[in-house]
Parts: C-alpha cells; structure tokens; sequence
C-alpha cells in the first residue's frame, strides 16, 4: 500500500456518477413507485450511502477514509491524507447495481454504463472536473 502517514491533511471532495438506462416496463414502474420490492430510488440511494461507508472493504488495498459527509448521488467529503474518489465511485456503483435488483424481477431489459468520477478537489494533484 501507499504510505499516506506523511501526507498532509486537507479537504477532499469527491463526486462520481453512473448511468442506469430502464426499459419503458421498469423505468414506469419506478417513476410510479409501484415496484413490489418498494421505492426503487430511496434504496438505491440508502445503498450509495452504505457502499461509502464500506468501501474499503470491497476495494483491495483502498485505505479506510472516515468520511465527514456522503449525499447520494455519490458526493463524498473526508478531511485526511487520501482522497475519496474511491467512496464516490464505489456509491455511483453500488446504486445503480441496486437499482438493477430492484427492477430485475419485471424487466431485464437494463443497462449499467459510465460510471465515472465527475470531480476531485483536495489534494497534491490538484483538482479534476470532468470536461
């Protein structure tokens, strides 16, 4: 792993994104809020959050951040030697895999694309926005 232990703390922000694209079946049923598993955005979001907060555990050699603020859709905040794009990428991810669960039972028609980190601030590198 990286030695971070000598980096300086500063404030990191991360957001990331991915793209979920539904058939007309399950993209009606989740604009309605009729899906038998239940409301299809809020679990995906309370499983962005979650994903977040785990990210270390999923991710090999991906050092543990204690984040101070996560808002799904994928936006993570730490004060620490590391970034957390790792966090924002991993909610983006995990969201939308959860948004695939939920709708899976009525339609398969679904396609997980462009996960991808929107922007970075904090840090030696400076920041990154996506162009």
């Amino acid at each position: 792993m990286v030695d971070v232990g000598r980096k300086p703390d500063t404030e990191r922000v991360a957001v990331a994104s991915a793209v979920v694209l539904l058939g007309p079946v399950a993209f009606k049923l989740v604009q309605q809020n009729e899906l038998k598993k239940g409301d299809a955005l809020v679990v995906a979001q309370l499983a962005g959050v979650q994903a977040a907060k785990l990210t270390s555990q999923l991710i090999p050699l991906c050092y543990h951040v204690a984040l101070s603020h996560i808002q799904t859709w994928a936006s993570c905040r730490a004060r620490g030697p590391t970034g957390v794009e790792m966090e924002a990428l991993t909610s983006a991810a995990v969201a939308a895999l959860t948004l695939y669960d939920m709708c899976k039972a009525v339609s398969r028609d679904i396609v997980l694309a462009e996960i991808k980190l929107i922007s970075k601030t904090g840090g030696q590198r400076g920041d990154f926005h996506w162009a």
